[in-house]
């Protein structure tokens, strides 16, 4: 066989590489305040994930956009998969006993 499956990348441009790509949206999460009852996407630099020992101790919270108010919300295995894969900061809390 004298023809190679893959290209030939030595004279490729990283214009040339890129140019057929996309640019990504943003991942967003829909979220609701307990508060004032108001709807709205947030984006996931808004929010905050706390993975603790326990399902207690883990939650996610955020600051209402409408209202300002700090809301801590409960976060579940799939919820917590969501936002860790969505790019969400997440803090490890640890056991002190």
């Amino acid at each position: 066989m004298s023809e190679s499956a893959t290209p030939d990348v030595r004279g490729m441009t990283a214009a040339s590489a890129f140019a057929g790509m996309r640019s990504v949206a943003p991942v967003v999460f829909r979220a609701g305040c307990p508060d004032c009852r108001e709807r709205f996407e947030l984006t996931a630099s808004a929010l905050r994930l706390a993975i603790g020992a326990s399902s207690r101790t883990t939650f996610y919270s955020f600051t209402c956009p409408k209202c300002g108010a700090a809301v801590r919300k409960p976060a579940g295995e799939r919820i917590v998969e969501l936002l860790t894969g969505g790019g969400v900061r997440t803090l490890r809390l640890h056991s002190t006993v």
